[in-house]
């Protein structure tokens, strides 16, 4: 038999650490408490009687407990909890102070890896993690019930962002940007009064991101719609400035001319400062800001041109890249950038097309933008078209006292996530026990979102003034407290979830892109939903179902069953779950045939749901995108590309391997030219389907694979 340890290990049953345990606890109690060696015996005989092939060692351990009681044996009993609780203390204690000595001495690999935008060697990272270990330790043994700790152990659940709950702050949010421009924030006790110029007011909303980033765990988003104003003030002002100088003196054509030049220049300098500053500053969790950029160009927006211009220059510039320490153009990651179709940019000969055709145009170089239907996000948000947060979670329409819709200046409290999988297995095949069982952890993943939002009743404005004294969120007063903004629907709390695929193919045996799986997989989603509405509705909070694009709890969700239940086809198999609602990756389904079946799914996802199509290097082959665009117009709300690019193993470099004089491939940024430490994408036609060679052409193609 083998028995899984706490940290997930796979050892040998070893009967001789049962008996030293229990003797441990003999040695405490009085004569007539001990446990008889007929007595332990017993309890031994018992375990290895289940002829299990696999047991957690807290099974075993309620084991001995129950049996020692039957026994009679209270007292030893009582010693034993004691002595296995103690245990308990020291081995966090000693996982935790091994996670922070192994971080210092880069030896963590688990935490070196769980952000990819942090860097786990620089001091400020680690600052950063030690003390989000320290918040870990202290969430699993002080301030989580202990059912939750151990349902995010065992992977029922998984309690997001568990090293930041010690801290009264939250996840993401939608700065309300335009409010913080127009009246003015103070930032370091510092007042900021409204910009008078774009680049100014560029610079200011770079502040205002760095600010927000370092008093908050997720993403943000901010709404660019907002700065079209100032590009107006700044043409305004020059247009002043030249005409008092020149008016008489120059014509009238001329001065136009020369104002449009000034206010490309500003143009083009603001821009770069967003970018510049974005990638450069680093807030105090030791990362850049985790910020999105909602492109925005409303049809109703009285600054849509100046927008229009300040869209291009960014596309532009994200086109072009910045240059790395080698002085090579790579793809910045933040900020993340999403593009939203109209009616007028939907590529069916709108005015404004050009700008989406230069989207696509930087999808297939640099991943981003993402994009979302206006047209669809009426549809599921009642006629709102607003930016999801940093995070992609999406906020509930909510209406201020005027009865007027309200979206930025909102935030979520948290997530937690259900493993869909881990139900599928233990109920091998029985609706009735799945149902049952769903219920059951869905009233655990309650509890544990009341967990957090309890966690953040009482916080006051004083913890974070930006957020909620300064307009990023609210203008509250110095010493109140922000609990009028948990409750009503203002803010959202998420319940996600990983693996409907693989439930379905665990309860149904197909997957749920066929007829049969598809109808269980939406009754299990609209459950979900209805779960998240009926919380909504008991406690006034804004609960809602998200789609949380959470990729490495796909992967520890599956390691989890796997070392738990073992290897199963088509489940746990894979090493990954499948995201959310999301089709699997290895089933063969075209890009459009798969947007148009997951977007039933987005909208039950009220707070929030992406899709995304893997395609290879796509940039001399425009046309297929744009159709692809068109269609997510018609489809479906929100979904991204992930471009198939080069890349280098050596350095990590993500742009373009070039081909040097002398005809070999080779990575602009270390110079590797090892070609098994590269990945070099498809350049010819941008075919989407599987390789193939004709006969005879083996050794030639396998010689030049990287020639593709």
């Amino acid at each position: 038999m083998k028995v899984i340890k706490r940290d997930g290990r796979a050892v040998d049953y070893d009967r001789e650490k049962i008996v030293a345990a229990i003797e441990k606890a003999n040695d405490e109690v009085r004569p007539r408490e001990k446990a008889s060696k007929e007595e332990i015996k017993e309890i031994l005989h018992y375990i290895e009687e289940l002829d299990k092939k696999r047991m957690l060692v807290e099974d075993i351990q309620d084991i001995i407990e129950e049996k020692l009681m039957e026994h009679g044996k209270y007292e030893l009993a009582k010693k034993y909890i004691v002595y296995r609780y103690t245990r308990a203390l020291v081995r966090k204690q000693n996982t935790t102070d091994e996670s922070i000595l192994g971080l210092i001495k880069n030896q963590n690999k688990e935490l070196a890896t769980e952000n990819s935008n942090k860097n786990a060697v620089l001091a400020s990272t680690q600052r950063d993690y030690i003390a989000g270990e320290v918040s870990k330790d202290l969430t699993k043994r002080i301030l989580l019930p202990e059912k939750i700790s151990k349902a995010h152990e065992e992977g029922v659940l998984h309690f997001h962002d568990a090293d930041y709950f010690l801290q009264p702050i939250f996840n993401c949010c939608l700065v309300n940007i335009k409010d913080m421009l127009e009246n003015g924030t103070v930032m370091n006790g510092k007042l900021i009064e409204s910009p008078k110029s774009f680049q100014v007011a560029c610079t200011v909303t770079t502040q205002i991101i760095a600010a927000v980033a370092s008093n908050q765990y997720g993403g943000q988003s901010v709404d660019l719609k907002h700065l079209g104003k100032y590009l107006r003030k700044s043409k305004d002002k020059f247009t002043k400035e030249l005409k008092e100088a020149y008016e008489g003196k120059l014509p009238e054509d001329m001065i136009e001319s020369i104002v449009e030049q000034r206010l490309k220049t500003e143009l083009s300098a603001g821009v770069q400062t967003i970018q510049y500053q974005i990638n450069t500053l680093m807030t105090t969790n030791g990362q850049s800001p985790f910020v999105t950029l909602f492109l925005n160009l409303d049809e109703d927006d009285e600054y849509i041109e100046e927008n229009a211009m300040i869209i291009e220059e960014i596309l532009k510039q994200r086109y072009k890249g910045i240059k790395n320490e080698k002085g090579v153009y790579v793809t910045p990651a933040f900020p993340k950038l999403i593009y939203v179709l109209y009616e007028h940019n939907c590529l069916k000969g709108g005015k404004y097309d050009y700008l989406t055709k230069l989207a696509v145009k930087c999808s297939s170089k640099r991943l981003y933008p993402d994009y979302i239907s206006a047209k669809k996000m009426r549809e599921n948000y009642e006629g709102n078209v607003f930016s999801p947060m940093g995070c992609r979670s999406f906020l509930s329409p909510w209406k201020d006292e005027n009865g007027e819709y309200k979206f930025e200046g909102r935030f979520n409290q948290g997530v937690v996530s259900l493993n869909l999988p881990q139900i599928g297995i233990i109920a091998d095949g029985d609706e009735e026990k799945f149902w049952k069982l769903l219920d059951e952890r869905l009233e655990l993943c309650y509890e544990a979102l009341m967990c957090r939002h309890y966690a953040l009743l009482g916080t006051k404005t004083d913890t974070s003034p930006i957020h909620w004294k300064y307009g990023a969120i609210a203008r509250l007063e110095s010493g109140e407290t922000i609990d009028k903004l948990l409750k009503g629907g203002y803010s959202t709390i998420s319940l996600g979830y990983i693996g409907l695929y693989e439930v379905t193919k665990l309860m149904k045996g197909v997957s749920h892109t066929t007829e049969e799986g598809e109808e269980f997989a939406l009754k299990v989603m609209n459950y979900l939903r209805q779960a998240t509405d009926r919380w909504k509705k008991e406690t006034g909070i804004g609960f809602a179902l998200y789609g949380t694009p959470a990729e490495s709890l796909c992967y520890r969700f599956a390691r989890i069953d796997k070392e738990r239940f073992g290897i199963i086809k088509d489940v746990t198999d894979k090493g990954y779950y499948t995201n959310t609602y999301h089709v699997d990756v290895r089933e063969k389904i075209d890009a459009f045939a798969k947007l148009k079946f997951e977007s039933q799914f987005q909208k039950i996802s009220s707070g929030g749901a992406i899709s995304y199509i893997e395609i290879p290097n796509m940039r001399n082959n425009l046309k297929a995108l744009e159709e692809i665009v068109k269609f997510i117009y018609d489809n479906i709300q929100y979904a991204e590309f992930n471009t198939k690019s080069d890349y280098c193993h050596v350095c990590g470099f993500d742009g373009e391997i070039i081909i040097n004089e002398n005809n070999e491939w080779e990575c602009p940024q270390c110079g590797n030219k090892d070609h098994n430490k590269m990945n070099v994408t498809r350049r010819t036609c941008g075919y989407l389907g599987e390789n193939f060679w004709n006969e005879g052409k083996t050794k030639e193609i396998k010689s030049r694979v990287l020639h593709l």
